[in-house]
């Protein structure tokens, strides 16, 4: 049997900033697994969010945030690629990593990884950034996330 590869879902160009991750554990319980007693494939986008949640609150881009700034931040597209079943109480890693953009978007891939350290399965979703008030798509970065693009350029973000 021939192992899939895993993609780099977005392209990088020289000058870009360092991607900025996170890594997060979270234990599978009895409510995420089929009657197999392995996570069912539709809990793997509520996985990414855990991670991503954690990632957002360590750049300072909150739902929060986002509404005190008049900015909508929704999910267009949330892709999956699976690799090797997560079991039942395992206590696997979730990271996150948000890629660069110069447009007013949010690129985030993640792996999912067993105990031991193998990849479970990895994924990216795409945020587009809209004004809340207008409900036209931003085109170019809002001043939140121009001030955070700065801090990221600042590597105020990597430890």
């Amino acid at each position: 049997m021939t192992m899939r590869r895993k993609k780099q879902y977005f392209q990088t160009c020289p000058g870009d900033p360092p991607p900025i991750s996170i890594l997060v554990r979270h234990r599978l319980t009895f409510s995420e697994v089929d009657a197999l007693g392995i996570a069912w494939h539709g809990h793997y986008p509520r996985f990414f969010e855990i991670a991503h949640t954690e990632l957002m609150r360590k750049i300072g881009l909150t739902y929060d945030e986002y509404h005190r700034c008049g900015i909508g931040a929704p999910i267009v597209q949330c892709h999956v690629d699976y690799f090797a079943p997560l079991l039942l109480d395992e206590d696997f890693s979730i990271r996150a990593t948000l890629n660069w953009s110069d447009g007013a978007r949010l690129n985030v891939s993640y792996e999912v990884r067993k105990p031991g350290g193998e990849l479970a399965g990895t994924g990216y979703t795409v945020q587009m950034l809209f004004d809340l008030q207008t409900r036209e798509p931003y085109i170019f970065p809002p001043p939140l996330i121009e001030k955070t693009w700065e801090r990221w350029k600042n590597r105020e973000f990597h430890d």
